[in-house]
């Protein structure tokens, strides 16, 4: 007899991230929860996609772009948040969770390229891509150089900040963020860190710093949403003001008692703040 599939988590408060939620996040490739994984090839690589059901009414698919070192899996509690309302995609980015390695460690440039490649090959509509912390670069890029791509766009714990824009402040301000976010995700970090491997992590991180997202940011044309957590230390005030107010048609969120992790620890408000976001595009289809 084969085991029943994962129930969904019930929503937990912000900040939190529980065994249940955890489970789900390293289920991947079995289906769980209404997730289920699929490959397909993309610019030459063998790429996986962890993804819902359309729910129908014709809602705009929300594809959800993960950070640096980490996976689809800490996504998961979000993507269960929307499924509801929308089709929800969750790439792995090359050399990252359960897409192939390739023999470098890409850019932000590379990685938005890729992920457009990834849109086309999906064939999908103009999406809202959501980024968080250097998938946010990523989606910045995306939306700056492939606007015709994206119906609207969300930067949640977008990195990286010019005050601290080297790897040793990253990583001490990520070390400092360590102490407030739930405990239970520590296990994921671990299995994507081993999957993407060390070296990966640290010429990604190295990439990251050079990288000028402020060049990006201006040109986003879609309508965009900033969300951080009000405990993130890695994306303090400033910053996170500066991207609102860089981006031409930007709003901001901040979820109280949550960190950076603000989309695995506070799904339901996250996903709240899209479908505030999606609704005025709906209306004018």
């Amino acid at each position: 007899m084969r085991p029943s599939p994962l129930r969904r988590p019930r929503p937990t408060a912000a900040g939190r991230f529980g065994l249940a939620e955890l489970r789900l996040a390293l289920a991947a490739p079995r289906p769980a929860a209404g997730l289920t994984s699929e490959w397909r090839l993309v610019a030459g690589l063998r790429t996986h996609t962890r993804r819902t059901a359309d729910p129908g009414a014709g809602a705009p698919p929300v594809v959800l772009v993960h950070g640096l070192a980490v996976s689809h899996r800490y996504l998961t509690p979000l993507a269960v948040a929307l499924a509801d309302t929308h089709p929800v995609y969750v790439p792995d980015l090359p050399g990252f969770g359960l897409t192939e390695r390739p023999d470098t460690a890409y850019d932000v440039g590379r990685h938005a390229a890729h992920l457009a490649a990834w849109l086309s090959a999906y064939r999908l509509p103009p999406a809202c891509l959501v980024g968080h912390s250097f998938g946010a670069e990523v989606v910045a890029a995306v939306a700056a150089r492939y606007p015709d791509a994206v119906r609207a766009v969300v930067l949640a714990g977008p990195t990286s900040d010019p005050a601290a824009r080297t790897r040793r402040a990253q990583f001490g301000r990520w070390l400092v963020d360590t102490v407030v976010e739930a405990p239970a995700q520590a296990p994921i970090l671990l299995r994507d860190v081993w999957d993407a491997r060390p070296w990966r992590v640290y010429a990604t991180l190295t990439h990251s710093v050079r990288n000028t997202i402020e060049a990006d940011l201006v040109r986003v044309a879609a309508p965009a949403l900033v969300v951080t957590g009000a405990r993130d230390t890695i994306v303090p005030t400033g910053w996170r003001t500066q991207v609102a107010r860089l981006v031409p048609d930007a709003r901001s969120l901040v979820v109280p008692r949550a960190a950076h992790n603000v989309l695995t620890t506070a799904p339901g408000p996250v996903a709240d703040a899209i479908r505030r976001l999606l609704a005025p595009t709906l209306t004018n289809r």
